[in-house]
């Protein structure tokens, strides 16, 4: 596999729910469909609906929250292990992406507070 894409669901807190890689030639919509449907269906009974650009759109429009999955990315590019595709399979760099964040959660579950 040359490069990987990886598509995950976080939380408004940028928290990992789930995460799937995939080789790089694959379109962001089209990775992250089974990732976002498999994950709504199971743990909230609804269905994905895709929201599609507005009528006359053209260029890049900001969409609200979406910063929150580029800092959880901004996140992963940080950890030594993630910053290169040392993994062969998806499934083991899927693995590592988890190890990762629960790894950031359990350090900011253990900070003092700062009262």
């Amino acid at each position: 596999m040359l490069g990987r894409k990886r598509h995950i669901v976080v939380d408004t807190a940028g928290l990992l729910l789930a995460v799937v890689v995939h080789p790089a030639d694959v379109q962001d919509r089209d990775g992250a469909r089974p990732v976002l449907s498999e994950w709504v269906r199971e743990r909230l009974g609804c269905r994905l609906e895709i929201v599609s650009r507005a009528a006359g759109q053209q260029g890049f429009a900001v969409l609200p929250r979406r910063w929150v999955v580029e800092r959880t990315l901004g996140w992963l590019g940080r950890q030594r292990r993630l910053s290169k595709d040392y993994e062969e399979l998806p499934e083991s760099s899927a693995t590592w992406v988890q190890i990762a964040l629960r790894r950031l959660t359990l350090r900011r579950l253990a900070q003092k507070p700062a009262f």
